[in-house]
C-alpha cells in the first residue's frame, strides 16, 4: 500500500490502479475522491504541502500531476515520462517546483513546468545507471537528488534546471552541478550485499541514509569524505527509512515492527529502541500446558497462534512524516501489506518506553 499524508487528509493506493484521498474525522476516516486515471497498478504518490499539488506515477508509464479544483475535485495533467518501462517512485522537491520519476527503465525523469507551451516537461538522468531506480529523495538545496537501485548502489545526482533556479551554492556533496552530474555513488556489495529499498537525505542534507535487502542500515556523510558506517542488523530486511533528527531515524520493514537507531558523535550507529511495544494476548486464558494439550491431541491449537506481537501483521512498506518538521518529527505514520495505518507520537513513544532516547 502506497501513502501519503497530509495535514489531516491521506492519499492511498489500495494496490491497484487507484488513488484514494481520504479526510480524518476524529478517529474515523472519510473517502472523499477516488483518483482513477491511471490504467495499471500505481507505484509512487506524493502530495507538495505548498502547492496542495499530488503527482502520482505507475505501472503504465505515466504520471499525473492533480490540482484541485473549487469543486474539491481533483483533476489529472499528464505528464509523458519518455520511459518504456514501468514508473517505479516519485518525489515533489523542497521548492514543489519540479519532480523526479524513477522507472525501470534505468533513468530519472526529473520533470518541470513549462510555462511558456502549458505543459509538464521532462528530462532524463541516464548514465551511469544500469539498473531500476527502486527509491529517491531530494536534498534541501532543491539541486541534488540521491536514487538507490536494484543494481546493489545509490547515487548523488545533480538535478539542476537552469530554466527554473539560479546557480546552486557549493556543497559537501561537490561544486560543479550541472543536469545529470554523478556526485559520488556507493556500492552496497560489502558481505554480499543487497538491492536498496529506501534511501533518504538527513535533515542538514550531509549525510544519506539507505536500507538494503541484505538487511543493513547504511549511512554515507559527505562532511567525512563520504565514509559509509553500516550497520548489519538481527531483523529481516528494512523497506523504508526515515530521519527524526540529524542524527537519530526510524526504520521499519519486514519485521512489522517501526525500531529508532540512533548515531553517535564518533559516527557508529547504535540501536535505540523497538517502538512497538505490543504484546499478544493470550486467548481465552489458556495456559502453556492447555495450549501443549491441545497440540498433542488434535495437531492444532486453540488459539490463533499466527497472530504477531505487534501493531503491524505483515511488512512495514512506508513511514510518513506525520507532524512536526524535518529534523524535529513530533509525530510520523506507517502502513503496509496489511492494509493498516499506524500514527506514532513521539512524546507518547516517550514516555512508554525506557531508555527511549532520540539524539
Amino acid at each position: 500500500m502506497h501513502l501519503l499524508l497530509i495535514f489531516s487528509e491521506i492519499a492511498l493506493s489500495p494496490n491497484n490502479h487507484e488513488v484514494h484521498i481520504y479526510e480524518r474525522n476524529g478517529s474515523d476516516w472519510k473517502l472523499l475522491d477516488i483518483l482513477n486515471q491511471h490504467d495499471l497498478r500505481v507505484m509512487g504518490i506524493d502530495w507538495g504541502p505548498n502547492t496542495n499539488r499530488i503527482v502520482t506515477c505507475a505501472v503504465d508509464r505515466n504520471a499525473y500531476v492533480w490540482t484541485q479544483g473549487e469543486d474539491k475535485k481533483w483533476k489529472p495533467t499528464l505528464v509523458l515520462l519518455r520511459i518504456n518501462r514501468a514508473a517505479t517512485c516519485v518525489k515533489w522537491s523542497p521548492d514543489e517546483n519540479k519532480f523526479a520519476v524513477g522507472s525501470g527503465a534505468r533513468l530519472i525523469s526529473v520533470c518541470y513546468f513549462e510555462s511558456e507551451n502549458d505543459w509538464w516537461v521532462s528530462k532524463h538522468i541516464k548514465k551511469p545507471i544500469r539498473s531500476t531506480i527502486t527509491s529517491i529523495d531530494w536534498h534541501p538545496n532543491n539541486v541534488l537528488l540521491v536514487a538507490g537501485s536494484a543494481d546493489f548502489k545509490v547515487r548523488v545526482f545533480s538535478a539542476y534546471i537552469k530554466d527554473i533556479e539560479k546557480t546552486p551554492e557549493p556543497t559537501p556533496w561537490g561544486t560543479k552541478m550541472p543536469l545529470g552530474q554523478l556526485m559520488v555513488e556507493f556500492v552496497n556489495s560489502s558481505c554480499g550485499g543487497g538491492w536498496i529499498h529506501n534511501v533518504v537525505f538527513s535533515p542538514d542534507g550531509n549525510k544519506i541514509c539507505w536500507v538494503s535487502h541484505d538487511s543493513t542500515i547504511n549511512i554515507a556523510d559527505a562532511t567525512k569524505g563520504n565514509a559509509v558506517t553500516k550497520l548489519r542488523a538481527q531483523y529481516l530486511p528494512f523497506l523504508s527509512c526515515i530521519w527524526m533528527t540529524n542524527n537519530s531515524l526510524v526504520v521499519a520493514g519486514h519485521s512489522c515492527i517501526p525500531i529508532l537507531y540512533n548515531l553517535t558523535t564518533d559516527g557508529q550507529l547504535v540501536f535505540g529502541a523497538k517502538l512497538d511495544t505490543s504484546q499478544k494476548k493470550q486467548a481465552g486464558g489458556l495456559s502453556a500446558m492447555n495450549i501443549f494439550q491441545s497440540l498433542d491431541k488434535r495437531s492444532t491449537s486453540e488459539v490463533n497462534d499466527t497472530k504477531l506481537d505487534s501493531v503491524h501483521q505483515n511488512a512495514i512498506t512506508s513511514i510518513c512524516q506525520y507532524s512536526g518538521e524535518k529534523g524535529n518529527i513530533k509525530s510520523f505514520s506507517t502502513s503496509g501489506m496489511d492494509g493498516l495505518l499506524v500514527i506514532w507520537d513521539v512524546m507518547t513513544l516517550e514516555k512508554t518506553i525506557a531508555g527511549l532516547k532520540i539524539i
